[in-house]
């Protein structure tokens, strides 16, 4: 007998006396909200204090001008799959692994962590690949909590979604913080709304 089959076997043994153990309930966060009554708010000062930037406008033709503006100091960009087509910039369009500018459509925004919620159906590349990343995210799709974030997608799931609490950072080598090794080195986040 292999030892997987004895692990296996005592596990086996085991479960049948093992005592049921009860749901703990929903999880419902560990940050109080310092502005609770002001979700973007609260979400725009943690995405910051992670590295990130954050840009509010208050309409979609507003956002268009602005992601215009920006993406002009670009040569190219990688867009994702489910960014409207009036926000695409007018810059040529390269595979994400050579463009300078990527600009995806947010799922949602989590305040208590600073996370931007992004869907692998808008294209993993896209958002992992070009050195400076903008994610779109609609004001009404920002919660408060991780849990009515996962709640609010939880009826559309993609088969990966990913948090994204600002620019990629490491310090595995000799505890030096590095910006942008496994992603993005500049991350920001444009609330429209």
């Amino acid at each position: 007998m292999s030892a997987r089959d004895r692990i296996l076997e005592r596990v086996r043994a085991v479960l049948p006396s093992r005592e049921d153990a009860a749901h703990p309930g929903p999880f419902l966060g560990w940050r109080a909200g310092p502005l609770a009554s002001d979700v973007p708010g609260w979400f725009s000062e943690m995405f910051t204090k992670a590295g990130g930037e954050v840009v509010r406008v208050g309409s979609p033709g507003l956002a268009s001008a602005w992601l215009a503006d920006f993406a002009a100091g670009f040569g190219t960009a990688s867009v994702g799959a489910t960014l409207p087509a009036d926000l695409i910039p007018q810059l040529a369009i390269a595979p994400p692994e050579v463009a300078e500018l990527g600009v995806s459509m947010g799922r949602g925004a989590v305040a208590e962590t600073g996370s931007l919620i992004l869907d692998a159906r808008d294209g993993r590349r896209t958002q992992l690949l070009p050195p400076t990343h903008v994610v779109l995210v609609r004001v009404e799709d920002v919660h408060a909590t991780l849990a009515d974030a996962l709640d609010h997608v939880s009826h559309d799931l993609p088969s990966a979604v990913g948090l994204h609490s600002g620019p990629s950072k490491s310090a595995d080598i000799g505890q030096i913080t590095v910006t942008g090794v496994h992603g993005p080195g500049r991350v920001l986040a444009l609330i429209v709304g």
